[in-house]
């Protein structure tokens, strides 16, 4: 059976891409947490995924951070709850999202300069300032 994770309408990611793995949890939780393996680890082969253009490959990159390993594997982990599927559930969700956030192409950066109002009031403010700490100087008085 394949399972594929379906991020939109025309981006679904085959199961060959995807990996799943068990470890132990970390934290409180009393002897359930030492002998079952409850937190789940989603290792996704970012690089070699022909589904994502270069530029949502890049975004998610950048997204991913410390999670991204030098081979170009996103790992996601999840110990939020107690459940094995819960935490699977969990992790596929956070994938699904970051995918879909790198999707969005960011807004481009219209240079702005500023006004002339804007630009007197910073040379006035400087000039008050300059004045203040001017008055706080040592006056040398030569007697």
């Amino acid at each position: 059976m394949s399972v594929m994770l379906r991020i939109n309408e025309s981006i679904q990611i085959e199961d060959r891409y995807l990996r799943v793995s068990f470890v132990r949890s970390r934290g409180p939780g009393g002897q359930n947490v030492n002998k079952v393996n409850t937190c789940c680890q989603l290792s996704f082969d970012l690089k070699n995924c022909p589904v994502l253009p270069a530029g949502v490959k890049s975004r998610c990159i950048r997204q991913a951070g410390r999670r991204m390993t030098s081979q170009g594997v996103l790992i996601i982990q999840s110990d939020r709850f107690r459940r094995q599927i819960r935490n699977r559930a969990d992790c596929f969700d956070r994938l699904s999202r970051l995918i879909r956030k790198a999707l969005v192409l960011p807004a481009p950066r219209r240079p702005t300069k500023p006004s002339a109002a804007s630009k007197r009031k910073r040379l006035e403010d400087k000039r008050h300032r300059s004045k203040t700490k001017s008055f706080r100087r040592r006056v040398s008085v030569d007697e």
